[in-house]
């Protein structure tokens, strides 16, 4: 795809776009950025990660979400098919959503960290009664909905296929709305600040080495980022 001049650049908006021209969502702005074919599907970047930032384009509000912008150039090269960025993603968006949720969305979201956690501990071996301090502070906030969640979930480890393809995707979705339908001071902020902390834990377990990106575009895009105007 040619490169963009700086007044054509997409102005962030909710759902697809067929060109530029007609403004573009997060994903569609980092499958330019990486070269690809202009979609909010970009092979650039791993696919839950890619559905959170798509939710969260569009959740947020028209005046909060050219904040996001500069986010796009750090999901470039977030990608592999590693289990751990499934159940990393989902993670993060269990144990953000649940001190959050009300009471009614809090159970399914108890379920998916202990599912999450109980998925992080297999592939990384460890103990699953021992979750991670995150985790075991979520729970706490809402104890009537863990403990409902520890005596449904039981012990088993989802398959990995079944976890990929449903559980994880369920998590980030189920995050999101519950978060919208939250009342918190700024759901902005929370969707924001969501989407910041799981590019930054796919960042975290993907180092040293993600995917290469162009160094030549990924610096004349942050550039044109530089020039968006976010409003006050």
């Amino acid at each position: 795809m040619a490169d963009l001049a700086p007044d054509l650049l997409p102005v962030l908006s909710r759902g697809k776009h067929r060109t530029p021209a007609a403004g573009g969502c997060f994903m569609e702005f980092a499958s330019w950025l990486a070269g690809e074919r202009w979609s909010d599907h970009p092979r650039c970047t791993h696919p839950l990660l890619a559905s959170l930032a798509r939710l969260v384009n569009d959740g947020v509000s028209d005046h909060h979400r050219p904040h996001l912008a500069p986010l796009v150039p750090s999901v470039v090269g977030l990608a592999g098919t590693d289990l751990h960025l499934d159940a990393l993603v989902a993670r993060r968006c269990a144990i953000t959503a649940l001190p959050l949720a009300r009471a009614d969305d809090q159970r399914a979201l108890a379920v998916a960290v202990l599912t999450t956690e109980r998925v992080l501990a297999d592939l990384d071996g460890r103990p699953e009664r021992l979750l991670l301090e995150e985790a075991e502070r979520a729970l706490a906030a809402a104890p009537d909905a863990a403990a409902w969640a520890r005596e449904l979930a039981g012990q088993a480890v989802p398959p990995a296929r079944a976890f990929r393809r449903h559980a994880a995707p369920t998590a980030v979705r189920c995050a999101v709305e519950a978060i919208l339908r939250a009342q918190v001071p700024n759901r902005d902020r929370a969707l924001h600040g969501l989407l910041a902390a799981a590019i930054d834990d796919v960042v975290t377990w993907l180092e040293p080495d993600p995917e290469p990106v162009d160094a030549d575009r990924w610096a004349h895009g942050c550039r044109l980022l530089d020039e968006v105007t976010v409003p006050a």
